[in-house]
């Protein structure tokens, strides 16, 4: 990714910048419908994912709003409406891919949250592997009071991080949680300092990320994540697999000689 005063963009509604070394800064721009997904926004957001998984001198994805009010509300209903039954059909690829793109994303993730953060929007954050708020922050999944369920990931992700019964009782009563509550509750991870923006928090967590080796980070993540929910055997696996994979890195060298050496260290450039 060449470094752009205005980033690079992914069609109208996304744009990708680079504002600190391996931190890259997935942006939903679509502020004057709070970056309501719509079927355009959603195959630019998975175009832009794709690009970032390819970039190997990207050690941290943080996603942000440019939006003052909203981090994401959510599905374009208002598109939704006009679709025949076929085209909601069709449409529902294009609507996953979105939220594919960011989960899988091969690199930590980091969800800057500011404003609202509804139903595809708070999914776009729960795909994320750090969910990042500010005291603005409102977080929720609405949808069964639309006549539909969770269609991005939520009925998956949120149990995993707040328990099966927890996320029923917030699916079922399609209630909108706060900053601090969603900070108790485990539906997001980090509350920023007051005065501090999500975005400032998030990035500044991305920087100490991004700090470390990119070796060590991707085999990190894959490993997390391939060995949630397994037992613990097959989990331990996939960790030694993963620990074989950055044993013989250039990373593993050099991280060892700049320990010795008492000096940061100086990684191979992606």
């Amino acid at each position: 990714m060449g470094a752009q005063e205005d980033g690079v963009r992914y069609g109208e509604w996304v744009r990708v910048e680079r504002p600190a070394p391996r931190v890259a800064e997935l942006v939903l721009d679509r502020p004057r419908a709070m970056n309501a997904v719509s079927s355009a926004m959603a195959e630019s957001i998975a175009g832009a994912c794709d690009a970032l998984a390819a970039d190997a001198s990207v050690s941290v994805v943080v996603l942000t709003s440019s939006n003052e009010k909203a981090f994401c509300v959510g599905a374009d209903l208002k598109e939704r409406n006009a679709l025949s039954d076929a085209e909601l059909v069709a449409q529902r690829p294009v609507a996953r891919g979105a939220y594919t793109g960011v989960l899988e994303l091969p690199v930590p993730t980091v969800a800057a949250v500011h404003g609202y953060a509804l139903g595809g929007g708070y999914e776009l954050a729960l795909s994320c592997d750090v969910i990042v708020v500010d005291g603005t922050a409102v977080v929720g999944l609405p949808e069964v009071s639309v006549g539909v369920i969770p269609g991005g990931g939520g009925t998956q992700l949120l149990p995993r991080r707040v328990g099966a019964a927890r996320a029923a009782e917030l699916i079922f009563t399609a209630r909108r949680v706060g900053a601090a509550e969603a900070v108790g509750l485990g539906m997001v991870d980090l509350l920023a300092e007051e005065g501090t923006s999500a975005r400032d928090a998030a990035l500044s967590l991305a920087g100490r990320i991004a700090a470390n080796s990119p070796v060590g980070l991707r085999a990190a993540k894959r490993a997390l994540r391939l060995g949630h929910g397994l037992d613990l055997r097959s989990g331990l696996d996939i960790e030694d697999a993963g620990w074989r994979t950055v044993a013989f890195s250039g990373d593993r060298a050099e991280g060892v000689a700049a320990f010795n050496e008492k000096r940061l260290p100086r990684w191979a450039e992606g």
